[in-house]
């Protein structure tokens, strides 16, 4: 197993903000570094593999509509598919302008859905094609009668019940996904071709996705969310976990539901070369769930700390640029030619 940080000596100063909260939760790097991830339930595993074999049975029919745009050395088209439930889903799909797709791409989006292919885009390595579906209930594409759109209700729809959830069904939608890329794209859709990009939102449900589909070799999971719930209910934040925390005053036995959702959990048992971008400060997705993502990686894995995420900050952009080398260099590596 290795872990890399980009981390310089000693933690950077302070950010000003004005938050109610401290949005680092008086945790430093060293203090992140040792976050655990939770115990899984019991059938946690049985549970998921039976989700994964109820989306890997779905026809996903994808169709590819015309041409959107042109950028970044790819086409962009529309694109729909079917998921699990018959749910008929949209996004994007990135097809390179020069030559045949040698690697594929899933790549989840962050909270407030998506309405456009940015800002995933330039892919991390050349001829690549990649999907970037719109999960039900989010954005223009994703949209669902009676999934509410907006981050703070969609978190807690269906949450009553394992079974219901709607993150459980999100998680079903990347699957899915990855099987209309596959369908539209064989050749990069195995054989050590396929790669897993999520940021926010899209980080934590590919920390849930991913241990159980050997179709990716690689994955990169950046301000990731989701980890460690019984420590998130204990943390203030601005995100969906906020909306997450208040249901839980009111109904305590939602942690039961909580535990087969949660992202380091899951992470535990991801193999697959994992890189990790976590913030030091952020006020959306509290840092000690980001790291007990990364922590709990039992595989090779490699780690990028920023300075902050969700907030902007002094050297935001030149900390974006070295993400962006750093995950060329990753799926360079683990990806096949």
């Amino acid at each position: 197993m290795t872990s890399h940080s980009s981390a310089a000596p000693g933690p950077p100063p302070a950010l000003a903000h004005g938050f109610p909260f401290d949005p680092a939760h008086g945790h430093g790097l060293d203090k992140l570094l040792r976050i655990p991830a939770p115990a899984a339930p019991e059938d946690f595993a049985d549970f998921w593999a039976a989700r994964y074999a109820e989306a890997r049975a779905v026809d996903t029919a994808p169709e590819i509509g015309p041409a959107e745009d042109e950028r970044d050395g790819v086409r962009l088209h529309g694109v729909s598919f079917t998921s699990v439930g018959g749910v008929r889903l949209g996004g994007w799909l990135a097809l390179p302008l020069d030559g045949p797709a040698e690697h594929g791409f899933v790549i989840g989006h962050g909270y407030g859905g998506r309405d456009a292919a940015a800002p995933e885009l330039p892919l991390p390595l050349p001829r690549s094609a990649a999907i970037l579906p719109c999960v039900r209930g989010m954005g223009t594409r994703g949209s669902l009668p009676g999934v509410p759109g907006d981050a703070a209700s969609h978190v807690l729809h269906g949450i009553a019940s394992r079974d219901t959830y709607v993150i459980g069904g999100c998680v079903a939608d990347l699957w899915c996904a990855a099987s209309a890329l596959g369908e539209l794209l064989p050749r990069v859709a195995g054989a050590g071709r396929l790669g897993y990009l999520g940021e926010s939102f899209g980080g934590g449900l590919g920390a849930l996705a991913l241990p159980w589909d050997g179709r990716f070799a690689a994955a990169q999971l950046t301000v990731p969310t989701f980890g460690n719930h019984p420590l998130r209910l204990t943390l203030p934040c601005t995100g969906s976990g906020e909306s997450v925390r208040a249901y839980h005053r009111e109904h305590p036995a939602v942690t039961d539901v909580l535990r087969y959702f949660d992202a380091a959990t899951a992470a535990a048992r991801l193999e697959l070369p994992t890189l990790v971008a976590a913030a030091l400060f952020d006020p959306s997705v509290p840092p000690p769930g980001q790291f007990a993502v990364h922590n709990a990686l039992p595989g090779p894995r490699e780690l990028q700390v920023l300075r902050a995420g969700h907030f902007p900050y002094a050297g935001e952009a030149e900390e974006r640029a070295e993400l962006r080398g750093r995950r060329e260099r990753f799926f360079g590596r683990w990806l096949r030619a």
